[in-house]
């Protein structure tokens, strides 16, 4: 990908196909390269977060266990009322507080902590309906127990942040936010 203004206007001409349905600006863009998340509008950055995404690379199909690539939406947002490192077990806020674990030490679960972006995709038969269906695969932007992985795939196909992180991103977007995932 190119890089700069060039780059952030390629991609906004890319999403203004879908402005009349959903809000454009300000977007996201999650870049699987460099393992980081863009808050973006009108040409310039306004966030860049480390993210984790999937650990078996880039796909959209039904449990593979990778980050769908293309055009989506938020489509759900959930746990807006919730603490910092809250668990959520089947997008239901459990009440329990899950800590960060120290470096190196693995969860025993994929642990969906503290807010959740529920992400549909908008490209039919790339990340939409099928067997390639991103909101039927359940693929968020959520926190996670293992921040120490960030920067790295660690995930089963979300898009981890950091406790912190995704709170600061959920106050900053709307349902429709329009979000691009390139590999």
């Amino acid at each position: 990908m190119t890089t700069g203004l060039t780059a952030l206007q390629s991609i906004e001409q890319q999403l203004s196909a879908y402005a009349d349905s959903f809000l454009v600006s300000p977007y996201l863009v999650i870049k699987l390269s460099t393992q980081q998340l863009l808050l973006a509008e009108q040409g310039r950055v306004l966030a860049c977060y480390p993210v984790s995404t999937a650990v078996n690379g880039a796909g959209c199909e039904q449990d593979s266990g990778k980050t769908p690539l293309g055009v989506h939406c938020i489509a759900e947002k959930i746990g807006g009322e919730a603490d910092s490192g809250t668990l959520f077990r089947a997008r239901k806020n459990t009440r329990e507080i899950v800590p960060v674990l120290p470096p190196g030490v693995y969860s025993d679960r994929d642990a969906i902590t503290s807010r959740i972006l529920w992400l549909k995709g908008l490209e039919a038969g790339k990340n939409q309906g099928g067997n390639v269906d991103s909101y039927r695969r359940y693929i968020y932007i959520h926190g996670t127990d293992e921040e120490w992985r960030l920067g790295k795939p660690a995930s089963h196909g979300c898009i981890r942040l950091s406790n912190h992180s995704v709170i600061e991103l959920y106050d900053k977007v709307s349902v429709n936010t329009l979000l691009v995932i390139l590999a």
